[in-house]
């Protein structure tokens, strides 16, 4: 396990500087953040921006100032923000909690929602409650993300006026962003555990268990669903890694303060420090999930710690 586990981080070490790499190098063709501060009006000469250019690192070749990145993000020093200034590493930690909260509770509402539902599902195969599940499940799937979002914010806060349409102002804010979020990862992740229950459903282990005449919640949740965990478990993992990178829409919906809005944001006014550290940090976190989901493998199955 210890010899696995070095692998897989040499493994991320390697991802992450090929994504930093790919990203400095990608938004560098977006624009010249000094010309950026001329849009709005006044004069400007080469001298000018020759002076903001240094000011900025921005006159130095790519591949010091790429360097500088990586010695920085060893101690998570991201350099300032091109746009008043401010510490990255302060935008991040205001940012990350914002956008971590909403992922997890969204993760939460869909693990709640479809694990029950999908052993329904399986459990009544080819049923009217079968059918229903499905049906509902592909209508989920059917919704555009930012659709199902504009809808959420017509009825319960200019219809009902129920709860608050933007920003992130107590627990109510929380409602909406995580239901969008919850139903459209719940309309697949039913399906995956119907298809993994059916599966399951059919060992020899369980005609046994119900042979033995153990009660059937116990059939199905203690055993059929340990059983399946681990295509549920890798599946999951790495939807929550690609709930990190694919919030950034409902979090402008929403105008919800995270790691979405600030690398949008980032993006418009070519803030380099800000959206290579955006990136970083996601990048990060799901490679560091990706190894999580491995090492859960052996607490769910033996069988994968002999091996």
């Amino acid at each position: 396990m210890t010899g696995f586990l070095i692998k897989r981080l040499l493994q991320a070490i390697f991802v992450v500087i090929a994504i930093t790499l790919i990203v400095s190098s990608a938004i560098r063709l977006t624009g010249d953040p000094a010309m950026m501060m001329f849009q709005g009006g006044g004069s400007m000469t080469e001298d000018d921006l020759a002076r903001i250019r240094a000011a900025l690192g921005t006159d130095k070749p790519f591949i010091v100032q790429y360097l500088a990145f990586l010695k920085g993000l060893v101690t998570l020093d991201f350099g300032r923000s091109f746009v008043g200034g401010t510490q990255v590493s302060t935008l991040i930690g205001n940012a990350l909690p914002a956008t971590l909260l909403l992922a997890f509770i969204s993760m939460a509402v869909s693990i709640v929602l479809s694990i029950p539902l999908g052993i329904k599902a399986a459990t009544a195969r080819g049923k009217g409650a079968d059918q229903l599940i499905r049906i509902l499940s592909l209508v989920g799937l059917s919704f555009p993300n930012f659709w199902l979002a504009i809808m959420l914010v017509l009825l319960f806060s200019i219809t009902l006026g129920w709860l608050p349409p933007s920003g992130m102002s107590g627990m109510a804010s929380y409602v909406m962003p995580a239901v969008t979020m919850g139903v459209i990862l719940t309309a697949t992740n039913v399906r995956l555990v119907r298809s993994s229950m059916l599966e399951t459903l059919q060992s020899q282990y369980i005609m046994v268990a119900r042979a033995k005449g153990l009660s059937e919640n116990k059939v199905l949740y203690k055993h059929a669903l340990r059983n399946c965990a681990i295509p549920l478990i890798t599946y999951f993992g790495l939807q929550f890694g690609g709930l990190l990178g694919g919030i950034v829409v409902i979090e402008r919906v929403f105008n919800w303060p995270g790691m979405g809005t600030l690398a949008f944001d980032a993006v418009a006014s070519r803030d380099y420090p800000v959206l290579q550290a955006v990136i970083t940090v996601l990048s990060l976190m799901i490679v560091g999930i990706n190894l999580l989901v491995d090492i859960a493998y052996g607490f769910v199955d033996p069988r994968i710690r002999t091996e």
